[in-house]
């Protein structure tokens, strides 16, 4: 069984995933597009701007997502690296797993923003051309 609370310097494997030393971690309560999508790149290099040079506190939640352990992940300062995805625009709050915590967070609009460029990428843009 894992501790309960893990700390380390990170390696952003995506922009809802990190791994401190041999731990994948899940952000919790949050989901971020796939690097293959469109905005998956930037939301991995904005998490990677959040984490880059600091120390990483998280604290493991008891349920896994698919074969990551799934944490909420704190910087020094304090501040919620989920809840700073959701206030970019760059992950989306997960309200099964949240129960709604980072909803107010989500930008204008950013819902919408997501599902188009995903849905675009996808092929069916024609969809939204009416």
């Amino acid at each position: 069984m894992l501790e309960t609370t893990l700390t380390g310097k990170c390696y952003v494997v995506d922009g809802d995933t990190i791994r401190i030393g041999k731990v994948s971690l899940r952000l919790a309560g949050i989901d971020a597009p796939e690097l293959e999508h469109p905005w998956g790149k930037k939301a991995k290099w904005e998490l990677v701007k959040l984490c880059k040079g600091q120390v990483i506190t998280a604290e493991i939640e008891p349920e896994m997502s698919y074969d990551r352990v799934v944490a909420t992940c704190y910087l020094p300062d304090g501040r919620d690296l989920s809840a700073e995805m959701v206030r970019i625009g760059l992950a989306l709050d997960w309200p099964k797993f949240s129960g709604g915590k980072y909803s107010h967070l989500e930008p204008e609009g950013v819902r919408k923003k997501h599902w188009k460029a995903a849905a675009r990428q996808r092929g069916h843009m024609h969809v939204f051309n009416k």
